[in-house]
């Protein structure tokens, strides 16, 4: 009897895991496939008429996101606080005193721009390659 339980709960599993998988467009899925081998703890998301990917890569929480037709817009990697610009944290900490970092990123886009970002509860503070002050985001 457990066995007969047990069947029905695992396709279902499988059914939930395909239908996440299947958001995206085979193109997205391949062109993922190919940048990212070996890739773990996949999840899509659409986003804004994209799919971002977050995904673990060599020990590293990233992110990707690919447009529909499976081109890579930007990719997002965690890093600590101490590898970003020496100019972000004076900055950061000059203009939100006592707030607390959640995450930090760096992020290519599909031009080879590098921006960082640190976020907050409910912000992204984004900062150029060097350090200067972009801007600020809705998280």
């Amino acid at each position: 009897m457990k066995k007969l339980f047990t069947l029905p709960a695992v396709f279902a599993v499988c059914i939930l895991f395909a239908q996440t998988k299947s958001n995206a467009p085979e193109a997205v899925k391949s062109a993922f496939a190919k940048a990212f081998p070996g890739a773990s703890n996949v999840k899509y998301e659409k986003e804004d008429g994209n799919f971002e990917i977050s995904f673990s890569q060599k020990g590293k929480d990233m992110s990707a996101v690919y447009d529909a037709k499976g081109g890579l817009l930007e990719t997002e990697e965690s890093i600590k606080a101490d590898q970003l610009p020496a100019a972000v944290m004076p900055y950061f900490n000059a203009h939100y005193k006592g707030v607390a970092i959640k995450e930090t990123a760096k992020i290519v886009n599909n031009k080879g721009v590098i921006t960082y970002e640190i976020g907050t509860k409910g912000k992204d503070i984004l900062f150029d390659a060097n350090g200067k002050f972009l801007k600020e985001a809705k998280d």
